[in-house]
């Protein structure tokens, strides 16, 4: 029984007492009761009813239906005309970190909430990275949506050619091709980002470090390192006196934390340093564990993206100066800069550090201390991280 049904039952039963039965039908409609209450009539005029309502309710349906599909076109259209490609990070970085495209990720968003300088074209990110084997800035413009490469070099702006052949770069001097080497410096955070961030070019910079022939990663475990230290961050290394003197021995550096099973060894980093700064910090662990009293420290930078590198202040010994000058691995310009922190710094030796450095017996007997504990250190990391390989020294 419908609830039509029960409506006609309940109304004319109730409200019209005297209402015709004379058509009523037990076959018709079923049941007994019904056919002494509800008329063929009834009936009929409910199937009329029916149909009508199902009419409007289709069409009032279909309506609904081709309005919502209309206006939800519309609504795709309208985002689709204010949406823009950007990428953005794909994972967390701190200041400083170093961005490869790969830590990326294309996104589509609204572009009246990007801001205007954000990188939509992962080639303006890999284009800012390059500059020439002299340092040049590699410049990028753009028109028309077609990129052009220009070289800053000597306070004049040149534009970037290349050979359809070779591919080789090569700027116009005078009519004639002066052939240009292109390098690739890593580009970093200026600031903390979290994932999902929208890159600018704003963001970012260009490290400060470049790879030269004579770059090393260099294992050290003498350090005294802060607590919180982790992977990534810039650090200098600083040679703290007992007197309260304190120099700065290689500055701005990013640090890289080995692990053992998964966990950061407590008492050892790396470090990416050219043949001129690992014989300075050498020289630098000697002095300390010469002048009793002294700490060899680590200090990090807040902001490294955006903070420039401490000048070094430490002045190496004269036999270590000597040493860098006629060393062939040095490129010439470190050697320029080192000999002259030495010439121009040569009382800081001799007035400082020299007399704190103890050359008698107990100064050798703790440098040969120091010595052995970082030998017997590194033989333990060693040993450790092969047994985490599964394997045995």
């Amino acid at each position: 029984m419908n609830l039509y049904t029960i409506y006609l039952y309940t109304s004319h039963y109730i409200e019209n007492i005297n209402y015709d039965k004379s058509f009523s039908d037990e076959k018709n409609f079923g049941h007994p009761v019904y056919a002494n209450i509800i008329s063929q009539n009834d009936i009929d005029a409910y199937e009329q009813f029916y149909k009508a309502q199902t009419g409007v309710a289709i069409y009032k349906a279909f309506r609904t239906c081709t309005n919502g599909i209309k206006n939800y076109k519309e609504k795709e259209q309208e985002e689709k005309a204010n949406s823009v490609k950007v990428w953005v990070l794909g994972q967390d970085v701190i200041s400083g970190q170093v961005i490869t495209t790969d830590m990326l990720t294309q996104q589509v968003v609204n572009k009246n909430y990007v801001p205007t300088n954000a990188i939509g074209n992962i080639t303006v990110l890999d284009n800012y990275a390059l500059e020439d084997k002299e340092g040049n800035e590699v410049i990028t413009e753009y028109k028309n949506n077609v990129a052009t490469l220009y070289l800053s070099k000597d306070n004049t702006k040149y534009e970037l050619k290349q050979e359809d052949s070779t591919g080789s770069y090569y700027i116009e001097k005078n009519r004639d091709k002066e052939y240009v080497e292109l390098n690739t410096v890593p580009v970093i955070a200026k600031v903390d980002m979290n994932k999902n961030t929208v890159i600018t070019t704003e963001m970012v910079c260009k490290s400060n470090e470049k790879t030269t022939d004579d770059l090393r990663k260099v294992e050290y475990n003498v350090l005294t390192l802060p607590s919180q230290l982790q992977t990534g961050e810039y650090i200098d290394v600083r040679l703290a006196l007992p007197s309260g003197q304190d120099y700065i021995v290689v500055s701005k550096k990013q640090v890289e934390i080995p692990q053992v099973s998964g966990v950061d060894v407590a008492d050892t980093i790396w470090l990416k340093l050219t043949e001129d700064e690992i014989i300075t910090m050498n020289n630098a662990i000697v002095d300390s564990a010469r002048a009793l009293g002294s700490v060899l420290k680590v200090t990090i930078y807040t902001e490294a993206g955006t903070q420039e590198a401490a000048t070094p202040t430490y002045v190496p010994s004269k036999e270590v100066a000597e040493l860098i000058r006629n060393n062939p691995n040095i490129v010439e310009k470190s050697k320029v800069t080192l000999i002259n922190r030495y010439n121009s710094n040569a009382s800081t030796r001799n007035d400082a550090l020299n007399p704190a450095i103890s050359t008698g017996e107990e100064g050798e007997e703790n440098l040969k201390t120091k010595v052995q504990e970082s030998v017997t250190n590194s033989k333990e990391n060693r040993q450790k991280y092969l047994q985490s390989l599964g394997g045995t020294e």
